[in-house]
């Protein structure tokens, strides 16, 4: 079993994070379909399995179920979307908004992401640039929620602060495309 450092500081500490709200019941509900996301030449593909797992590369990432919750690639609690759209983390961290087909972070209330009904992904930086992300297939209809949702968090990790990143959010928060 792999013990990140992170781990390791709370159970030194004698505490371990507290389950995202409404764990056990579950947040807003998802579709979970066979997809995946084609991005630029240097990234690996990123696939949704029907099961909820998403994988990037081929290697578990993290697992998403159809009641909202994500656990990362230990299965170990790490956020949940709340009906309402928030994404919050263990010990309560918001990790931004999610709409059907947009997504903020959680230092801004404008969105940094979009997928699009075809599955173009869009990245927006804070002076409006845009930038294509990739294309999801098989993302569609209801299905775009779930499509988003892996989209923001792989954006997250990719800043820092999402599963199976070393590093929680207070490391290159801002830090943008």
């Amino acid at each position: 079993m792999r013990v990140s450092g992170f781990a390791l500081l709370l159970l030194a500490f004698g505490c371990a994070p507290r389950d995202p709200p409404a764990w056990p019941r579950g947040g807003a509900p998802l579709v979970l379909p066979a997809a995946r996301w084609t991005r630029g030449e240097d990234d690996d593909p990123v696939e949704i399995m029907a099961n909820g797992q998403v994988l990037e590369g081929g290697k578990l990432v993290f697992v998403i179920d159809r009641v909202g919750r994500v656990a990362d690639a230990e299965y170990d609690p790490f956020a949940i979307l709340l009906p309402d759209g928030r994404l919050v983390g263990t010990d309560d961290q918001y990790l931004g908004q999610l709409g059907v087909t947009n997504a903020a972070p959680p230092w801004s209330e404008q969105a940094w992401l979009s997928v699009l009904p075809d599955g173009k992904t869009i990245g927006f930086s804070p002076d409006g640039e845009r930038a294509t992300l990739g294309v999801w297939q098989g993302c569609s209809g209801p299905a775009l929620r779930s499509c988003t949702l892996v989209t923001h968090l792989l954006t997250l990790r990719h800043h820092g602060g999402g599963p199976s990143s070393p590093v929680r959010f207070g490391v290159g928060v801002g830090v943008w495309l």
